[in-house]
């Protein structure tokens, strides 16, 4: 896949990427691994959130989407959740504010009767080429964005939640290979890492297994909508397999820890890197 140098406003929309990414739409076939669940994807109108509301729908769940005001991009991966028969329910909000998180929990539970799966995968980021260029406000809009809305989100659920469930963090290579200019989203990676380790062994004893996955180089909106345009062009390139990964390639993982196939893993960090070590 050869990427134009290309540069959108954020969060970024998938109609105007070129080319346009993957999601599984046509390849991914599900087998009943998540059959009759209700589940939560945060960030699900887009790039791996869409990939894996797609695959959840093909497993046999029903999938609350939970996205920032990507309206169009979001109606499009309601569009194949109701495709494979399951039901999606669209909830559009900022997931900075708390209050917020609580709602998109409250509406779960109003439209599904509970929660089985947590898919906490909203992020933003910003590339910047100094600490001194960063605004506070960006600082603070990536904090709350990308670890501390799964704070809220993860408190809010877990008394809704009962044995069996999971919760499925998206952190990063970036966990483990801070690259300089994304210094606040790779701090961010790097505490979802932290929290889900801590949080797997709070609640093992309750059965709810808590994972993470860190994709390396991904096309997704978010990648145009945050980096300059020749680094967009070049993206993917400094990975062992010379290439950026598809949505579709990062939302099995997705799957398989929210699955029963995962019933003995928690507090775990599963990478998806192109071959990039994540230690």
């Amino acid at each position: 896949m050869n990427q134009l140098a290309q540069q959108q406003p954020v969060p970024g929309r998938t109609a105007e990427m070129q080319p346009k990414p993957d999601h599984g739409e046509e390849s991914y076939k599900g087998s009943g691994k998540l059959s009759g669940r209700a589940t939560v994807v945060t960030g699900g109108d887009s790039g791996i959130g869409r990939a894996t509301a797609i695959a959840f729908a093909r497993e046999g769940a029903d999938v609350l989407i939970s996205y920032l005001d990507e309206h169009d991009d979001a109606k499009e991966t309601a569009r194949w959740v109701e495709q494979a028969g399951r039901k999606a329910v669209l909830v559009p909000g900022d997931i900075q504010d708390p209050a917020h998180c609580r709602a998109i929990i409250q509406k779960t539970v109003e439209a599904f009767g509970r929660i089985d799966v947590l898919v906490n995968n909203a992020a933003f980021q910003m590339t910047r080429d100094s600490l001194e260029e960063t605004p506070d406000d960006e600082w603070d809009r990536t904090f709350n964005t990308n670890i501390n809305a799964i704070f809220h989100l993860c408190k809010a659920a877990l008394p809704h939640m009962k044995a069996g469930s999971s919760i499925v963090n998206t952190s990063s290579v970036n966990s483990d290979k801070a690259p300089p200019k994304l210094i606040a989203y790779s701090a961010t990676k790097a505490a979802i890492a932290n929290f889900t380790a801590s949080l797997g062994q709070l609640i093992a004893e309750r059965g709810i297994r808590v994972n993470c996955v860190a994709p390396g180089p991904i096309w997704t909106p978010l990648i145009p909508a945050t980096m300059p345009p020749q680094q967009v062009q070049s993206f993917g390139q400094e990975v062992p397999m010379k290439r950026p990964g598809q949505p579709a390639e990062v939302a099995p993982i997705f799957v398989f820890l929210a699955s029963d196939q995962a019933s003995y893993v928690t507090g775990a960090r599963y990478a998806v890197t192109g071959g990039t070590p994540v230690l």
